[in-house]
């Protein structure tokens, strides 16, 4: 059985990240390493997508009573691909609403 190894959360990286990290004012660079907003909208649904087909492999393995899987490993990859799944379904919310802020907007 594989225990599940999580990593501490870097938080100095996840603002770098998120472009915070420049002052008030001044030209944010673009958080995803020069990469346009598509490409790392379709880069995070390809990761959320690997993460949905994984878990639903693991819950496959489960079910089958594979011993090398662990019951453990397969609820946190579940859980994983949720909060994935989730958070790119509120990026699109945001996003179709400030669309339709701005289609509303009167010229």
């Amino acid at each position: 059985m594989n225990p599940v190894q999580l990593k501490p959360f870097d938080f100095a990286s996840a603002v770098a990240r998120a472009g915070m990290a420049t002052p008030a004012g001044a030209a944010r660079p673009n958080a995803v390493g020069g990469a346009s907003f598509a490409d790392a909208m379709s880069q995070a649904l390809q990761q959320v997508s690997k993460s949905q087909t994984e878990a639903a492999r693991l819950q496959r393995e489960v079910q089958m009573d594979n011993p090398t899987v662990s019951l453990e490993e397969t609820m946190v990859a579940m859980q994983k691909s949720q909060i994935g799944f989730q958070a790119v379904l509120q990026v699109r919310n945001r996003l179709v609403s400030a669309y339709s802020e701005v289609m509303n907007m009167q010229v």
